[in-house]
């Protein structure tokens, strides 16, 4: 015989993050099964994996990020008697070198395509 799990009535609970990510290690983190877990906490399948969606999208935190400045060689000291410039390295890997001389539209579209 199956059984049949009726849920009447409105109500919006809220869960916090804490809540939120021990639901979802109880879902996906050992060999549980995602429908018996919503079943239990009475959340749809649904909602458990917006969490889960949710929570391995990084973040944005606004663009900034901690700016690390290292002793480098005194100016007129670059290779090549190049202008002084900007070093960007992204956790990527990426690096970039920003001439002081670098037109703003160009500093900015570079920037916005390391994100």
């Amino acid at each position: 015989m199956s059984q049949i799990t009726l849920l009447t009535g409105e109500r919006r609970r809220r869960w916090s993050e804490e809540q939120k990510l021990a639901i979802l290690d109880e879902a996906f983190g050992t060999s549980s099964v995602v429908a018996d877990v919503a079943r239990r906490h009475e959340i749809s399948t649904g909602l458990l994996y917006t969490w889960r969606r949710k929570a391995l999208t990084p973040q944005d935190l606004g663009g900034f990020v901690p700016a690390v400045v290292v002793d480098g060689p005194a100016d007129g000291e670059l290779a090549g008697g190049r202008d002084p410039a900007i070093i960007v390295e992204s956790p990527q890997g990426a690096r970039v070198t920003i001439s002081a001389h670098a037109p703003a539209a160009l500093v900015t579209a570079t920037l916005q395509a390391l994100r």
